[in-house]
């Protein structure tokens, strides 16, 4: 109810998406609806929008099981649009608008990259790992561990998960900030859905503050990302001290903290300047200290626990999202140039977040045009060519929402 506060044309109703019935009755009342629950259940809703003719609205990727009502959202003469947040979503905006500058005036897109992250401002990034928390941990961990593929000169490059913090690269932007950056999902549909199969390169990551990868590579390597059930973890197990679950986890045996140290350097297989940070953050965590674990039953969930304590947005505190297209072009008369769209945003101190306003407006536009009758494509449908994208462009523009483009000969 304290979302609806404030707001007389909002009302709140409790509802199981997995209640065909009650998912039915609410959707058929409507409009329109905007799905913003796990993208897992989007499919079921969209089910129930083709039965009652009612459009929707999405900032998920479109998964397989989404598209498959394709042709009943066609049939039933309405607009499922998907993608259209931040990333997805204004990413996919100006990089179809420069792409489409660029081969009007007889380019080729060589290369694309493509680089966005919700992290918090600066001043607000006052802990180890850079990074806070305004959802489940548990999620942001898990996306860690998920296969990446992208495209780089012309190869296609497969990233396990275990290996994808290895991957990280510095990503200057800005001088100001210092990020890094590793391959987000797969890349490779990108030649085709952006229309640009020139491209030999085509990378879409995340981007984290700079020494973010390599500490959670270290807790990959301590054992900290694993979700199975640990029988010494689960919630009637007796208490355990932070220090001799750490020790459990590498299979030694505590004796003091210098040798804890020493083992989990050789275990992270971690030196020097780096290994001095990794254990410094650790130990601002507690993770050597003799606090009790909070008992989650898996390693994952029970280093989420800890996170969620100490890694939340504080009342006051601001986030930021930062995004950039690089783009590489090439023109028939051997004339190179350079590309960049860039996007930053801040939230407001005890107000909207960044990451709210930036998936919130984008969505929100989209709703109005389709409500207008002025987005009339129907189907399951995404922002991949200017007649979706050129009206949502303009709105969002006015909303004072843009990325700034700039060519670098």
């Amino acid at each position: 109810m304290s979302l609806i506060a404030g707001r007389p044309n909002a009302s709140a109703i409790a509802l199981d998406v997995n209640d065909d019935a009650a998912l039915e009755a609410a959707v058929a009342k409507h409009d329109i609806v905007i799905s913003l629950i796990p993208y897992t259940h989007h499919a079921r809703v969209i089910k129930a929008a083709c039965k009652h003719k009612k459009h929707v609205v999405t900032t998920s990727y479109v998964s397989p099981a989404m598209m498959e009502y394709d042709q009943a959202a066609k049939d039933a003469g309405i607009t499922v649009m998907n993608e259209i947040g931040v990333d997805p979503g204004i990413d996919h905006l100006y990089a179809i608008k420069t792409i489409d500058e660029v081969h009007a005036l007889g380019g080729k897109i060589t290369s694309f990259t493509s680089y966005c992250g919700g992290l918090p401002a600066p001043e607000c990034s006052n802990n180890p790992l850079g990074y806070k928390f305004s959802w489940s941990s548990r999620g942001v961990l898990l996306a860690l561990r998920n296969n990446a593929k992208c495209v780089v000169d012309g190869k296609v490059l497969d990233i396990p998960g275990p290996e994808l913090m290895n991957s990280a690269k510095s990503i200057p932007i800005y001088p100001a900030f210092a990020f890094e950056g590793y391959p987000n999902r797969d890349s490779t549909p990108y030649n085709e859905r952006y229309h640009i199969p020139e491209a030999k390169t085509v990378i879409r990551g995340t981007l984290r503050y700079a020494g973010f990868p390599k500490f959670i590579n270290a807790l990959v390597k301590l054992g900290f990302l694993e979700d199975k059930e640990v029988p010494h973890l689960v919630a009637s197990a007796a208490p355990i001290q932070w220090r001799n679950l750490l020790a459990q986890a590498i299979g030694v045996q505590f004796t003091t903290v210098d040798n804890l140290e020493a083992a989990v350097k050789k275990t992270a297989d971690i030196s020097g300047d780096d290994a001095d940070r990794i254990i410094f953050g650790m130990k601002w965590l507690g993770m050597f200290s003799e606090t009790n674990v909070h008992l989650r039953g898996t390693m994952l969930d029970t280093l989420c626990a800890t996170l969620e304590d100490k890694m939340m947005y504080a009342p006051g505190e601001r986030d930021m999202v930062m995004l950039q297209h690089r783009f590489g072009v090439e023109y028939p008369n051997g004339k190179k140039e350079i590309r960049t769209s860039t996007g930053l945003w801040f939230g407001v101190p005890n107000g909207d977040s960044a990451m709210a306003t930036t998936v919130g407006v984008p969505c929100g536009i989209a709703t109005q045009l389709i409500l207008d009758g002025k987005l009339k494509r129907r189907g399951v449908i995404a922002p991949m060519d200017k007649e979706i994208n050129n009206p949502i462009l303009e709105a969002l523009e006015a909303e004072g929402i843009f990325m700034v483009d700039e060519i670098i000969a």
